[in-house]
C-alpha cells in the first residue's frame, strides 16, 4: 500500500469527464482515475477550500460523523475490475472499525475535507499507475492550450455553472 497525495484534477468539458490524479508521496508513479465532472468540480472545490452555496454530500457525511464521533482514519483505493477502480473508507468510531465500499471520487472529496490520508494498493499502481514523467499523455490526448486557466477564469466558470450544464445530452 502507497500512500499518494493529490496530483492534479483536470476537466475535460467535450466529454464531460474529469480526471484526478493521484501521485505517490514517495515515489515516481500516478494514478490517473477518470471521474464526472460534478465529482471533479468537488473535488477542486475542496482542495480551494471554495465553499459551496449548499452543503454537498461530502459535507452531509462529514457533519454526520462528527455528530457521531467517528472519524475517517484513512482512504484505499484498493482494486481495480477492468477500468474500474474500487475504493474503501477505514471509519473509527471509538474501538469499533466499520469498512464502506465508496467510489474513489467520493472517498477522495470526503479524505480532503476530513483530511485523513490516501492510499492507493500496490497491486492497483503496478496495474494501472504511470511513472509521472509518462502519465496521462500517451492515453489521452488534450486539446492545445491557447494559454493557462487562471484561478479567476475557473472561479467566474463555476459562479456561471447552471443545472442545465449536468443534464445527460441525450
Amino acid at each position: 500500500m502507497r500512500k499518494v497525495k493529490i496530483n492534479a484534477v483536470l476537466f475535460e468539458q467535450s466529454k464531460s469527464m474529469a480526471m484526478v490524479t493521484l501521485a505517490e508521496e514517495d515515489g515516481e508513479r500516478i494514478l490517473p482515475i477518470f471521474i464526472g465532472i460534478a465529482e471533479g468540480m468537488t473535488i477542486f472545490r475542496e482542495l480551494n477550500r471554495t465553499a459551496s452555496p449548499r452543503p454537498l454530500l461530502h459535507d452531509l457525511i462529514q457533519t454526520i460523523l462528527q455528530g457521531l464521533h467517528t472519524r475517517l482514519e484513512k482512504v484505499i483505493v484498493d482494486t481495480m475490475n477492468d477500468t474500474t477502480f474500487y475504493a474503501r473508507l477505514y471509519l473509527r468510531q471509538h474501538d469499533a472499525l466499520v469498512v464502506a465500499d465508496a467510489r474513489p471520487s467520493d472517498a477522495v472529496a470526503l479524505a480532503i475535507k476530513c483530511q485523513a490520508p490516501i492510499y492507493v494498493a500496490e497491486e492497483v499502481l503496478e496495474a494501472a499507475g504511470r511513472r509521472a514523467d509518462h502519465a496521462v499523455e500517451a492515453e489521452t490526448p488534450r486539446p492545445q492550450r491557447r494559454e493557462e486557466t487562471s484561478e479567476e477564469d475557473i472561479h467566474s466558470w463555476l459562479e456561471n455553472l447552471r443545472p442545465e450544464d449536468f443534464a445527460d445530452p441525450q
